[in-house]
């Protein structure tokens, strides 16, 4: 485990603080910071008081629950003994509360083609989704893969497992047939949802051809149920497993009773990328990820009835999870889904369908962010984007220079931005600025929501000091928290509770300022050691980042037999030659930005850098790259091989 004590100060943008809209207050959840505050002291101080009162108020149950929460670490259940559904809170009661008319999603494809339903529409989808599931064999604790367009039916088939208690494992479609079969064996899945293909950047990609090559390594999957959304020819059905979505799902009747489940029930696994090994499948239950996801999105993103909100994200990753379908639609949201890719037909089409649905709250990553920079403003200044009011940030860290472009040239210097910190282990947003009530600072997540009680550590244990960093744990248990890791315990325990012991290591450095808000400064493994100094690779790149001449930049450390670790930056830049001037340039800009112990030994330019399906930026394969060694570990969630292959060739 790397030592991450004694960190410098981080010294970008601190004095830039952003004081809450006012009028932000006005239909809040928190109407005033004293309010909130207080809700903050509530959770800490009367944990199961504090949540008893949010579940009760806040979900459907067919079961009362007995016990708010059991708590042995790591082990941890809530609700315990109370029996919900979240297929059943994300419509059916919106629908008896007379509110099926209301829009629950708009839908556009690549192609241009849309769709609309309301909550009446989706609920009757799902019921007859879920019937269709039954007739193909699948119940409670089965597990379904599904490997979809973004097209509604994704949540569709996600809900339909809820509402009968088979578990989803969503897959992104764009990873290969190994990864999928990996995938299927290690879940034993017993039915794999699918496309003949769907729409990328004007192309039709062949899902079904994917899912047919995974097939032959996934023995314990006996149906297979596909979509039929580009209407390609010849698509292969295999007779006796494979069935078309439009001959079994669409005859069902459309009435099928949500069933009362255990409020532990699995309710998903999602697979996330390890930096060894195999991928490793978080499990997630019913209702405390429910509770979870529904009131960190009403908390952080002020949900109004009239807002039209979108999460740019897939479902195949935790965000489009909680944030496209298990939160806002257990709020009653209208959520806005689109298929395709932001550049097409052209640079502008993310901020032509905020025009045309008049979103009012956008919810991206900081990736998209930095590739609309380096596109240019151009492709902004044409739309009318006065519809929005509430801006939001998730994947990973802001740079600085990027929040302050979204500030001015998205929001108009009118809109909020919620920088969202979270993982995929905890279920939903961890630590955000709320509108109306925090300041904001560019590039800080600012302070954790309710009943969450972070702790910075040092290798022993021992809490840092403020403003020096550390490990980033979670003292306490939420009500989101990951369950486990699907089939491997030892795994679970290892990773998560092994370090710190009785505190959940999120992996995560960060350090906490004078002010009480968090600065995270990127993965554990992401601290670089020079000469004895500890520098995080983030504050290298935002400085890197706030020159002119650069759009992205990833730092990590490689070996040196001198300073023990040096810098090596890759680099992506727009209007410039990449010339050594340039790289001379660069080099003396963050040593001014921040000292000459963080000016990088090493200075690559990369047309593009590696980067995760879901758009991560992949720092550990660039570690193996500057130090010269052969690319290792699991690469399944790697977008583009050749990325990494041209880095290579460039040594």
């Amino acid at each position: 485990m790397t030592d991450t004590s004694g960190q410098i100060d981080h010294v970008l943008n601190e004095d830039r603080t952003f004081p809450p809209p006012a009028e932000f207050t006005e239909k809040a959840v928190f109407s005033s910071k004293s309010q909130y505050d207080e809700a903050c002291k509530r959770a800490s101080e009367d944990r199961d008081g504090f949540w008893k009162e949010e579940a009760e108020k806040h979900l459907h149950w067919f079961e009362p629950f007995n016990q708010v929460c059991r708590w042995d670490a790591p082990n941890v259940e809530w609700f315990v003994g109370g029996k919900t559904n979240a297929s059943y809170n994300c419509l059916d009661r919106h629908v008896e509360a007379g509110r099926g008319d209301r829009t629950a999603i708009l839908w556009e494809g690549e192609p241009g083609d849309t769709r609309c339903l309301s909550y009446a529409e989706l609920r009757t989808e799902v019921a007859k989704c879920a019937a269709a599931l039954q007739e193909l064999g699948i119940g409670t604790g089965d597990v379904v893969s599904v490997y979809m367009p973004m097209t509604p039916e994704l949540a569709i088939i996600m809900l339909a497992c809820a509402r009968i208690g088979a578990v989803h494992s969503v897959i992104f479609a764009g990873f290969s047939a190994e990864s999928i079969a990996d995938r299927n064996n290690d879940a034993k899945a017993k039915l794999v949802v699918t496309a003949d293909g769907l729409h990328r950047r004007g192309k039709v990609l062949p899902l079904k051809e994917t899912v047919d090559e995974a097939l032959a390594k996934s023995p314990t999957v006996e149906k297979c149920l596909v979509l039929r959304r580009v209407g390609q020819d010849g698509v292969a059905m295999q007779e006796g497993r494979d069935v078309w979505w439009h001959d079994v799902v669409d005859k069902q009747s459309g009435d099928l009773p949500a069933k009362p489940l255990d409020s532990e029930t699995t309710l998903f696994i999602l697979y996330t990328s390890g930096s060894t090994g195999k991928p490793k499948g978080i499990r997630h239950t019913t209702a405390g990820y429910n509770l979870w996801a529904m009131r960190t999105f009403q908390w952080v993103f002020d949900h109004r009835e009239e807002d039209v909100y979108w999460c740019t994200a897939d479902c195949g990753w935790i965000t489009g999870h909680s944030y496209i379908v298990y939160g806002p639609l257990s709020a009653g949201a209208t959520c806005l889904m689109y298929e395709g890719a932001p550049n097409h037909p052209a640079e502008d089409r993310f901020w032509d369908l905020v025009e045309k649905y008049k979103v009012t709250t956008l919810y991206t990553a900081p990736t998209a962010i930095r590739a609309f920079i380096k596109w240019g403003d151009e492709h902004v200044e044409k739309h009318d984007l006065s519809s929005l009011r509430l801006l939001g940030s998730v994947g990973e860290g802001i740079n600085p220079e990027a929040w302050m472009w979204y500030h001015e040239k998205i929001g108009y210097e009118n809109c909020p931005i919620v920088d969202t910190w979270w993982q995929t282990e905890t279920g939903g947003i961890m630590m955000s600025p709320l509108p109306g009530i925090t300041a904001t600072k560019p590039g800080s997540c600012t302070t954790p929501l309710p009943g969450i009680v972070p702790k910075i550590v040092d290798e022993a244990g021992k809490p840092v000091q403020q403003n020096n960093g550390g490990m980033l744990c979670i003292a306490e248990p939420w009500p989101g928290m990951l369950r486990g890791i699907w089939g491997d315990e030892e795994r679970f325990v290892e990773q998560y509770w092994s370090t710190v012991p009785g505190m959940y290591l999120t992996g995560d450095n960060a350090r906490q300022d004078e002010d009480g808000y968090y600065w995270i400064m990127g993965r554990i493994d992401d601290v670089i050691n020079v000469s004895g100094h500890r520098l995080s690779t983030i504050e290298v790149e935002s400085a890197l980042v706030s020159h002119e001449a650069v759009c992205e930049a990833a730092v990590v450390g490689r070996p040196d037999d001198l300073k023990g670790q040096a810098i090596a930056a890759f680099v992506t830049i727009r209007d410039r030659e990449p010339d050594d001037a340039l790289r001379t340039e660069l080099r003396q800009h963050v040593r001014k930005q921040i000292g000459a112990l963080a000016q990088p030994d090493d200075l690559r330019f990369a047309a593009t850098l590696p980067k995760t399906r879901s758009g991560k930026i992949m720092r550990r394969l660039l570690r193996d790259v500057a130090s010269g060694r052969e690319i290792g570990g699991d690469t399944s969630t790697l977008e583009d091989f050749s990325v990494i292959a041209k880095l290579s060739e460039d040594e």
